[in-house]
């Protein structure tokens, strides 16, 4: 009875406190597994996206870079992607570079003139993130397209400084392609080349078939019009000789050999052998040949009478057949002319296995079992 009484009152309140505080304290300990999960996973998914940004970075494209802002600030941007992120950090040097470029670049686009470069030196990280967003405004209306401007978050935190040096290296070419008075980076611009021909000019194409279709550029179109026949040989129509169209090409099965001797012309019959049907002799109608099973050789003497007459396998004469084989019974299909057969008497009696004879069995031994 004592065990099944319930807790009332104060110690039911402290009853369900306690269990409660147990509760609260399962829950808050899977909470942290679980950031704690979260936060690893994070680490985890950065250090592999760190090693594919390192697989892209130039070691060279870098020393082009620091050698360029050597050049015109007399500022070492350091070596490596992690000394180049924390000198870069802040944007200053990046504002410092545009300044020096709006100033020796007189036929600068127009679009520069709206954007002043004033940088702050504040270490507040929103600042130092003005600053960037300011070079990337500055650098799109020098000339650097919007997909080739790095993220903010590339340069401040780290995430793909490959970008951030394609990005200074872009603005070096827009540097050579306004002429800038000092020294610059990056490769060639692409100037447009734009070519406009003459009526006369393109005229002269018309009578030009493209390689596509079979041009007539070349010797074995010499001597080709359009629209005239195309001579597959050098010979022309007019020279064919009369003489060769009683010939049958080696293509089409020629009739310049033996096998087509006495052959007169297109149409006729064409004879598998040299011999004429009317030289055929009579006598071979009673003839089998070697491909339908001659009748010629031993395995068919005694044979007459022509088509349709039977055939024997054998050479024994069906008329000489002797009747006392008639009792006998062949080995193909088991034989009765041996010890095992002894005492059978014709078709249809019973063949013992051994040589006693069924009568001769003594009765006593129909109740014993063998071994």
């Amino acid at each position: 009875m004592a065990e099944r009484m319930k807790p009332m009152g104060m110690d039911r309140a402290l009853s369900s406190k306690d269990s409660g505080g147990a509760t609260s304290i399962t829950d808050s300990t899977a909470r942290l597994k679980h950031t704690s999960m979260q936060r690893t996973l994070s680490r985890t998914g950065s250090l592999h996206q760190d090693k594919r940004m390192g697989a892209k970075y130039d070691p060279q494209a870098e020393a082009e870079v620091r050698h360029w802002f050597k050049q015109l600030l007399n500022e070492d941007i350091g070596e490596g992607s992690m000394t180049v992120e924390k000198n870069l950090k802040d944007g200053i040097l990046l504002i410092k570079l545009l300044q020096k470029l709006y100033e020796g670049t007189p036929n600068k686009p127009a679009a520069c003139d709206k954007i002043k470069l004033k940088f702050n030196t504040s270490q507040a990280p929103f600042k130092q993130m003005e600053n960037i967003e300011l070079f990337l405004k500055g650098a799109n209306a020098y000339g650097v397209p919007d997909n080739s401007l790095f993220q903010t978050v590339d340069l401040y935190e780290g995430r793909n400084m490959a970008m951030v040096i394609a990005t200074i290296l872009q603005v070096g070419t827009e540097a050579q392609r306004y002429n800038f008075n000092g020294p610059t980076c990056g490769s060639k611009p692409v100037e447009k080349h734009q070519v406009e021909f003459s009526y006369e000019q393109l005229k002269q194409s018309h009578g030009v078939i493209g390689l596509q279709s079979g041009t007539n550029k070349f010797a074995t179109q010499k001597g080709m019009r359009i629209g005239a026949v195309r001579h597959i040989a050098d010979i022309r129509a007019d020279d064919l000789s009369q003489d060769g169209q009683n010939h049958i090409g080696l293509q089409a099965g020629s009739n310049q050999f033996a096998s087509q001797k006495g052959m007169t012309g297109f149409g006729a019959v064409r004879h598998i052998s040299d011999i004429r049907a009317d030289q055929y002799d009579k006598e071979s109608n009673a003839h089998i040949s070697l491909q339908s099973g001659t009748n010629k050789f031993d395995s068919q003497k005694g044979m007459r009478g022509g088509f349709g007459a039977v055939r024997h396998i054998s050479d024994i004469r069906a008329d000489q057949y002797s009747d006392d084989s008639k009792s006998h019974i062949s080995l193909q299909s088991g034989t009765n002319q041996f010890a095992s057969q002894k005492g059978m008497t014709g078709f249809g009696a019973v063949r013992h296995i051994a040589d006693i004879r069924a009568d001769d069995l003594d009765r006593e031994a129909a109740a014993e079992v063998s071994l």
